[in-house]
């Protein structure tokens, strides 16, 4: 079971971001996206300023967000990296299992990729981050490259905004 210490989680940049994002999108009525919680059992609590201070994880999370956009169910994770190299051993197998099951329901599943030390952000198709991870799970290498990727999904960010629906967009238009 794993620990979890109020000091360890205090939540990201790039999920700041993207909770701002969806934010925006669920005002303007483009989609409607929530972060989903991690499960936790608090073990210790702060009597004075009733904050949890220790908790075990109850389950894997599935994926950090979930919901629809104009009808189509998507779900994501959000990965920093701050090299120009990502190890497949930060994505775990029961997110691979559940944006499969996502994709095969009709949905979307993606990644996004902060690339911290360029300031960079990358839309990583479900098709994409499967052909790395057989690559990885047959014995091949365990990491890709920014090189590796398809030009067409980088982006940059706008101020706080994260725009991936123009990718997702793009992503949809080549699945027809």
């Amino acid at each position: 079971m794993a620990t979890w210490n109020s000091r360890g989680l205090r939540g990201s940049a790039l999920e700041e971001m993207v909770n701002h994002t969806n934010e925006l999108y669920r005002e303007k009525g483009l989609a409607l996206i929530q972060k989903v919680p991690t499960p936790i059992t608090p073990m210790e609590i702060d009597k004075e300023t009733r904050h949890i201070t220790l908790a075990y994880f109850d389950q894997k999370s599935t994926v950090d967000y979930i919901g629809a956009v104009q009808g189509i169910p998507v779900c994501f994770d959000a990965k920093e990296c701050a090299t120009s190299t990502f190890p497949i051993a930060n994505i775990h197998t029961h997110q691979m299992q559940f944006m499969e099951d996502m994709e095969t329901q009709g949905g979307i599943a993606f990644f996004l990729i902060a690339f911290t030390a360029d300031d960079l952000y990358y839309y990583m198709r479900f098709e994409e981050i499967l052909s790395f991870w057989n690559r990885a799970m047959s014995g091949g290498r365990k990491s890709f490259r920014q090189d590796e990727l398809d030009e067409g999904y980088f982006f940059n960010s706008e101020g706080n905004i994260i725009p991936y629906l123009r990718l997702l967009g793009r992503d949809l238009d080549n699945r027809e």
